[in-house]
């Protein structure tokens, strides 16, 4: 480009060389082959996997002594996307000897009983679904 005076311009103030201080995003060129659809639906699948407790449920199942191992918490979770598919909004869990109330839609347990909670009649609200869980 050249100004009034016949001397040529850079449009350019600096040039056009990597920033050796700066790191290079390798994620973006390592995905781009997967299309922003394939991308969003892994990142979807990944949040919705990931089952969560709420603070009231940890309580719940630490003053009940219940602790559940990796496979147990990998069993609730297909269990809830099992719920989701249905269109469940909030449903009671049935696993073995527990009742795990959970909100579908957060991907959330809010509480747990075990058998011993159990006993008597027990009455769930506010519930749309149950799904037995083996």
């Amino acid at each position: 480009m050249m100004n009034s005076k016949g001397n040529s311009l850079s449009i350019f103030k600096q040039p056009l060389v990597p920033n050796p201080t700066k790191p290079v995003r390798r994620d973006f060129a390592e995905n781009k082959q997967a299309s922003f659809s394939d991308i969003l639906t892994q990142n979807i699948q990944q949040k919705q996997s990931a089952v969560r407790f709420s603070a009231h449920a940890e309580r719940r199942l630490q003053e009940r002594n219940i602790s559940l191992a990796q496979e147990d918490i990998a069993k609730i979770g297909r269990a809830m996307q099992q719920a989701s598919l249905k269109g469940a909004r909030d449903s009671l869990l049935l696993y073995g000897n527990l009742a795990l109330i959970a909100s579908i839609k957060n991907n959330t347990v809010v509480t747990a009983l075990d058998s011993d909670a159990l006993q008597g009649e027990q009455v769930f609200t506010n519930i749309d679904s149950a799904v037995i869980i083996k």
